[in-house]
């Protein structure tokens, strides 16, 4: 059958999003370099795949102003450069990446969006990247090493910050860029109502705070019934303040990684390339 006018009958074959993470400590005896691309601060560490452990310091630089792409590949570079590492590297950050091209740009500029970020970064290191959003990143981590290492069925990793970041596994695999922060809840993004930030803002108590995120979360249970919360973030560290408030019926726990999530996963997903 020929193809029709302008499209080719051969389909184009792209890497996929889609990162299976079960197993893979247990075949993967290697080092590999992480970078955790943030708004802030752009950091960056080898990383032991056997143990999911730092194996130097990491190097934290501040992420430019303006953070374009091309600014930002510098700091990567300059990251890896720093450590003795010859071999693939996994970029995580703030954005919804699709086959390597960054879709959204959260707290780094808009230039990002609708670029091939793994291309340009594969360019700018001469070696294979992954490019993956940080919090999928930090999700795989915490699969693989953390809380939720050994625990079938769905599994659903929400940080809490100036937004609310999400990861979704299913037996383990990556189902990327679920964005639940961006959810319509109340009127309103879900991330606007039940954040970190919304509670600072707000002056909310933890009583009032957790009730919003109880809310939230039992949204999520009507939606896909999930098997395991992962409540990641630096509100993480003080579940005990507000564990009581949220009555849901999923299992919740804390994120055990925490400021190396990010690193971690995203050399976990260099792994795999």
């Amino acid at each position: 059958m020929s193809a029709l006018p302008g499209i080719s009958s051969t389909p184009e074959v792209r890497r996929s999003s889609r990162v299976p993470v079960s197993g893979t400590v247990a075949v993967v005896d290697r080092i590999a370099l992480g970078v955790d691309i943030g708004g802030s601060g752009i950091k960056g560490a080898p990383v032991d795949l056997a143990l999911g452990s730092l194996t130097e310091e990491r190097v934290r630089i501040d992420t430019p102003q303006p953070s374009t792409p091309d600014a930002v590949a510098d700091v990567v570079s300059e990251i890896v450069n720093s450590f003795s590492y010859e071999g693939p590297v996994g970029c995580a950050m703030p954005s919804v990446v699709q086959h390597g091209v960054v879709a959204t740009a959260a707290n780094i500029d808009d230039g990002w969006i609708g670029l091939d970020g793994r291309e340009l970064l594969e360019r700018r290191l001469k070696v294979p990247v992954a490019l993956l959003n940080d919090a999928d990143a930090a999700g795989m981590a915490e699969v693989t090493y953390g809380a939720a290492k050994g625990v079938s069925g769905l599994v659903c990793l929400l940080t809490f910050g100036t937004g609310i970041g999400s990861a979704l596994f299913v037996d383990g695999v990556l189902v990327p860029n679920s964005e639940l922060g961006h959810l319509e809840f109340k009127g309103m993004d879900a991330e606007d109502y039940a954040s970190a930030r919304t509670r600072k803002d707000e002056n909310l108590s933890w009583e009032e705070w957790g009730g919003r995120v109880a809310e939230f979360l039992r949204h999520l249970e009507r939606t896909m019934t999930p098997d395991l919360f992962i409540i990641g973030g630096g509100v993480s560290r003080k579940l005990d303040e507000f564990r009581e408030f949220i009555e849901v019926s999923t299992p919740i726990v804390p994120a055990r990684l925490r400021n190396s999530a990010g690193i971690v996963g995203a050399a976990l997903a260099a792994s795999s390339i």
